[in-house]
């Protein structure tokens, strides 16, 4: 069975840097908040990064080998997780680094699906093979990881029941909806749906379900739809929800849901620091 991980930390922490400051945090936080990805931002008795504990549960889930995706701007990575490009040994894993690079006509990463498309093409055993994709900066736990390593389809994602997630109702109003078959199969994401709308959405059990970008891929079926990924009007960027929206629609592969209720910790602002403080201080 194949036990990769690809792992998405080549964003800039823009949401994280342009939001408020915490009167909880101190000096250092703060700067580290504002220059670090959200990815090394220091936690627990040895301010390691929120990086560890994930990397801590994706090894007790079972899996062996990570690529972790980073900026061009990415060699503090290195610092912690190993200076080899490829199977640097860390805490039972082999950790490798594949780089995102910016177009020199952009300012920005190009988004997720460009990511994981650079991923695959910098590391080619990844597209005739089968892996999960995660944030960096969201605490997936050990058995949501698990239950992708050793889900028999062919791609899968993970998806949560919405009144699981501990998150302010107006954080989580801003999630995307899921919307599966009877199989359950992907079958749309709906991006803000509209007040009135929102019931339409409810799966057979009446729950709202959302994805918490956590996938699992076999790459020669992803790779075509992250190659040729149209660019949101929007967001002017490259969406993993996009790419896979195509690869169902167009072809018989499809993505499995699989439901789970439970809150995955994440940093998407200053304010989530503390919270993840004492999540971590609390479970490891």
């Amino acid at each position: 069975m194949p036990k990769n991980l690809v792992i998405l930390a080549g964003g800039t922490s823009s949401r994280m840097k342009k939001s408020l400051g915490n009167v909880n945090l101190s000096e250092e936080e703060l700067i580290n908040a504002n220059t670090r990805s959200k990815a090394l931002l220091g936690f627990g008795k040895n301010n390691r990064p929120i990086l560890d504990f994930l990397l801590l549960n994706a090894e007790e889930a079972g899996y062996k080998n990570v690529t972790i995706i980073i900026s061009e701007e990415g060699a503090l990575f290195k610092e912690y997780y190993g200076k080899k490009l490829k199977n640097n040994p860390f805490n039972g894993l082999s950790i490798s680094y594949v780089t995102q690079y910016i177009p020199k006509d952009r300012i920005k990463p190009f988004g997720t699906a460009d990511a994981l498309f650079q991923a695959l093409e910098q590391s080619p055993n990844l597209q005739n093979d089968v892996f999960t994709v995660c944030n960096s900066d969201n605490l997936y736990s050990v058995k949501v990881l698990q239950a992708l390593l050793t889900c028999k389809d062919p791609n899968a994602f993970i998806n949560y029941d919405r009144d699981g997630l501990l998150f302010p109702m107006a954080k989580i109003e801003r999630f995307a909806l899921t919307l599966v078959n009877e199989k359950s199969h992907l079958v749309a994401i709906i991006e803000k749906p509209s007040k009135d709308k929102v019931d339409d959405y409810k799966d057979s059990l009446g729950k709202y379900r959302v994805s918490m970008n956590i996938f699992k891929f076999t790459g020669n079926e992803i790779y075509p739809f992250l190659r040729n990924c149209p660019v949101d009007p929007i967001r002017n960027e490259k969406e993993l929800p996009t790419a896979i929206l195509h690869m169902i629609k167009e072809t018989p592969f499809y993505m499995k849901g699989i439901s789970f209720t439970e809150h995955v910790p994440d940093l998407t602002s200053k304010e989530d620091i503390s919270i993840m403080k004492s999540y971590i201080n609390k479970h490891y």
